[in-house]
């Protein structure tokens, strides 16, 4: 996920300035797990200009700089369509901001964007949940300091791991309610068997 596509996909919805931009991140934004400075905000908001995708006004303020307000061009929308439409390769961590964004922003553009990014990453989260030998911590080949406890580690491994597990197994619910509702919204049969939790198989 670049930042200009964020950026576009905020200006999609109003005219906004560099403030404004970060004034999301540190709000909304900072639940979908991306983060950037001002200063990053500030280098690529004139690259947008450059390419075309992007224009601004100056906005006059007594008593403090003056801001410029940046708005979507056709070339933007037409950059943010193609984003939106090219092939979305989910990442091995689950919930990354990648999905999160792309969910979000090109999901803006209509169901259609949104149900096919559900699909791509509610399959690879399937395919990958619970791999063979996971949990088995007998092969680490430990060789620890005299402070460390093996059995002690092997069982704070296990801990953090179900956690992780239980955690994924969240957000494929999640995954699944989310996709299941979007398609019954857009008078889509659905397309994926519901999740029926850890145990069962989930085609």
């Amino acid at each position: 996920m670049r930042l200009e596509h964020v950026i576009l996909g905020l200006l999609a919805l109003r005219p906004v300035s560099g403030y404004d931009i970060r004034k999301w991140m540190d709000g909304k934004g900072k639940y979908l797990g991306y983060d950037v400075q001002l200063p990053q905000i500030y280098r690529t908001l004139p690259r947008l200009v450059d390419s075309g995708w992007a224009e601004f006004d100056v906005d006059p303020r007594e008593g403090r700089p003056d801001a410029k307000v940046y708005r979507l061009t056709a070339g933007g929308r037409d950059a943010l369509l193609d984003w939106a439409r090219s092939p979305y390769e989910p990442s091995p961590r689950p919930a990354d901001p990648d999905f999160q964004l792309r969910f979000l922003f090109a999901g803006q553009l209509g169901p259609e964007y949104a149900i096919a990014v559900l699909r791509t990453e509610l399959d690879y989260r399937l395919a990958h949940f619970g791999e063979p030998g996971w949990m088995d911590f007998t092969a680490l080949g430990l060789d620890p300091i005299p402070d460390i406890d093996t059995t002690w580690v092997r069982k704070l491994h296990l801990a953090a791991h179900e956690h992780g597990y239980a955690s994924t197994a969240a957000y494929i619910a999640w995954l699944q309610l989310t996709l299941a509702r979007l398609e019954g919204e857009a008078g889509l049969p659905p397309s994926r068997a519901p999740y029926r939790g850890v145990g069962h198989d989930n085609p």
